[in-house]
């Protein structure tokens, strides 16, 4: 399974190099006919680490055993360290003095940008173990070509810082899922119970937009669909071993990047931000 999540040594370099250096001028950041799709765009990585980040951080004090406690929790808190990187930088970008929290904090439902995925309830361990696999599996595709590739600097530093976590929660995510998908009967039937429940809602990670077609044509992000055929290798390799079924792609729901979400998100954002909305500026 580790060759799944292998960097290579020219993309382990460029990372290493961004993950020392000090903070680098873009030309990107400042670029106002770039700002509205360049900030959206950032909303989107920030809100997908954020809201994941709390629905993982649910888990912690009821995980079904100590070991899974303590790595839920500790990959919540390392979603969380990314929402405050990609969330700076989208404040930098927008340039009204809005930071992290203030964007976190004091934005609506439809305000946000993530993708429907990571919103859904955590169900049981095999939904949240699935959910956070299938993500994952997007999301070191999509940092992976960010820093080989993408022509903003500060974008690829943070591709660079997040990636090493994010490997690891890829390899930890697919031994589990495999370690399930092939274990008991009970268990491989949550499985592929959670594969089921989940993948209409893969799609929309591969769905590009207006705002996206801008940033690809600069050459800063990727464009989405051609992420899908590295996730698919990833998510097929993992499935094989897992003795899991790979649905086939139909209906998608969609929404999440353009800010219409399920019911779920109001709910997560009522406890998320009733400390900042019921004492504004409150600080420790």
């Amino acid at each position: 399974m580790s060759a799944v999540v292998d960097l290579s040594s020219a993309e382990r370099e460029v990372r290493d190099k961004a993950a020392m250096a000090s903070p680098v001028s873009d030309r990107f950041v400042t670029d106002a006919a770039l700002k509205p799709a360049f900030f959206d765009w950032l909303c989107r990585m920030g809100d997908n680490a954020l809201v994941l980040g709390h629905r993982t951080s649910e888990w912690c004090g009821h995980g079904p055993v100590l070991e899974e406690d303590i790595a839920l929790a500790n990959t919540a808190l390392d979603l969380i360290g990314h929402t405050q990187l990609w969330l700076g930088l989208a404040g930098e970008v927008e340039g009204r003095g809005r930071d992290a929290d203030q964007l976190a904090y004091l934005r609506d439902a439809a305000q946000f940008r993530n993708l429907l995925l990571v919103e859904l309830p955590n169900g049981d361990m095999g939904v949240t173990l699935m959910r956070e696999f299938l993500f994952d599996a997007w999301h070191h595709a999509c940092l992976s070509w960010l820093i080989a590739h993408s022509q903003s600097p500060r974008v690829a530093e943070i591709a660079a810082k997040a990636i090493k976590e994010v490997t690891y929660h890829l390899e930890r995510a697919s031994d589990l899922v495999v370690r399930l998908g092939d274990g008991s009967g009970e268990s491989h039937a949550r499985m592929q119970a959670a594969v089921d429940l989940l993948w209409p809602y893969t799609g929309e990670m591969f769905k590009s937009d207006a705002i996206e077609a801008e940033l690809v044509k600069a050459g800063i992000v990727p464009a989405s669909e051609t992420l899908r055929e590295t996730w698919e290798r990833t998510v097929s390799e993992i499935f094989e071993e897992a003795t899991l079924d790979m649905p086939e792609d139909g209906y998608s729901h969609l929404g999440g990047k353009q800010g219409r979400h399920t019911e779920h998100l109001g709910f997560i954002l009522a406890e998320m931000q009733f400390l900042q909305r019921a004492y504004p500026g409150a600080s420790w």
